[in-house]
């Protein structure tokens, strides 16, 4: 029996509310706009939803990693509120304004390594990956990019090429962007991946002198939450200074306090040449970044990028708000805990049920991998589903992950409860208990 505080399902999902709006979508909003949760939202506090008929959630989803500090955060609310009474828009380009000057310099102070850097801001985490790729291409005058098997990094024509997973985020979209080479990611669970493995790679596919960046996720996300051995980040660094090519790491999802540390590639001790962050950067606002070395950053020509929304003021706010609370709250330290609490509750589920293959996880960003069979490691997509869809209707959003779909992951807000937590477990524990026996 789940002991229930904060979550409460009063009605069918969706309820009467939430499927007369659903059925205004079905409408009038395209269909590929899919959405995962059967009801819509009335209002939200730290890791808690209500929708329109009452039932309240725990979300474990985090809005797909966007709100390291919470819904509806006391800080990030009150900037914005504040802003709006100064100023909307100008456009950074045209008319400068203050907050994205200083948003820039806290993420410059916060980038690891030793010497100088600068910022450039944009919308979304796609742009910040495309972006990073131009102003590598104008620092290296090279073309080639260098990429990983089960990355996501995006949904233009270049980030979408950069992909991995085909269906659904290439499926129909094709021809794709040139120059684009990918490599075989360490994935502990399902291979022996070794350094010389990689770079022997990296020669077959292409002349390194030809490569301006590699784009990497220091932790693999959309693909799989894969925690790649320690020996991964501080050889691709060998590997870019040997041939002389940029290092771009992408902390769309990673970055923000996720695993422990304010950068996940903290944890190696790289500092990358570029560092492109959005999704949590601004509390789910509209906003990325990429923040590295000053002598790459200038090297694209006066206004070769920007766009006419990049880094505006509210963003901005709400950025700087958010780092802030990260700092003042001890997110990062909170990010460990949770991790910990989240990761202990998952073991104790894979000693009870065979169909887990495998939970792995950085601070506060872990999954489980479900496989049909522990020997053949066969992935158990299916399942998967039916236990993330018998936890939602139950009043506990986890979402899904991993190339095959077969990955519980979990992204949530990390000022979520210890109480929060553990009734999100035994939602999840009851879900496993019902789909699986």
């Amino acid at each position: 029996m789940i002991k229930r505080r904060f979550t409460r399902i009063q009605t069918e999902l969706p309820g009467p509310k939430s499927a007369a709006s659903l059925a205004r979508k079905e409408k009038y909003v395209a269909a590929p706009l899919a959405t995962y949760a059967p009801f819509i939202i009335k209002q939200s506090e730290g890791a808690l939803l209500e929708d329109l008929d009452g039932n309240r959630f725990i979300d474990f989803s985090g809005g797909w990693g966007c709100l390291n500090v919470g819904q509806r955060n006391g800080r990030v609310t009150a900037a914005l509120k504040d802003q709006i009474d100064r100023y909307l828009h100008t456009d950074f380009t045209a008319v400068p304004y203050e907050p994205l000057i200083e948003l820039a310099q806290l993420l410059c102070e916060r980038a690891p390594g030793p010497w100088q850097k600068k910022a450039a801001f944009f919308n979304s985490g796609a742009e910040a990956v495309e972006n990073a790729v131009k102003i590598a291409r104008a620092y290296t005058r090279r073309k080639a990019v260098l990429v990983f098997e089960n990355a996501f990094h995006g949904r233009t024509l270049l980030t979408m090429t950069m992909t991995h997973k085909a269906k659904p985020y290439k499926c129909g979209f094709g021809p794709f962007a040139s120059d684009v080479y990918r490599l075989p990611y360490p994935y502990p669970y399902r291979n022996n991946l070794r350094p010389e493995h990689i770079e022997r790679s990296l020669l077959s596919l292409v002349d390194p002198s030809d490569v301006a960046a590699m784009v990497v996720e220091p932790v693999i996300g959309e693909g799989g939450f894969i925690v790649p051995p320690d020996w991964f980040l501080p050889t691709m660094r060998e590997l870019a200074d040997r041939y002389g090519f940029v290092l771009a790491l992408d902390e769309v999802q990673s970055g923000m306090g996720r695993t422990g540390r304010f950068f996940a590639c903290e944890h190696s001790g790289v500092s990358p040449d570029l560092i492109c962050v959005a999704k949590s950067l601004a509390s789910g606002l509209p906003l990325s970044g990429v923040v590295g070395k000053s002598e790459i950053m200038d090297a694209p020509v006066s206004s070769g990028i920007g766009g006419t929304y990049a880094g505006n003021p509210l963003a901005c706010r709400a950025a700087i708000e958010v780092i802030k609370s990260i700092d003042e709250e001890n997110l990062v330290e909170r990010a460990i805990h949770v991790g910990d609490r989240i990761k202990a509750r998952f073991d104790a589920l894979k000693d009870r049920f065979e169909i887990i293959g495998d939970v792995r996880g950085l601070g506060a960003m872990v999954g489980m991998e479900l496989v049909k069979d522990r020997v053949t490691k066969e992935p158990a997509s299916e399942e998967t589903s039916k236990i993330a869809n018998e936890s939602l209707q139950s009043g506990a959003i986890f979402p899904t992950a991993g190339l095959y779909g077969n990955v519980l992951r979990v992204l949530v807000s990390l000022v979520i409860t210890d109480e929060q937590i553990d009734e999100g477990m035994d939602i999840l524990q009851a879900a496993f208990e019902k789909v699986v026996g």
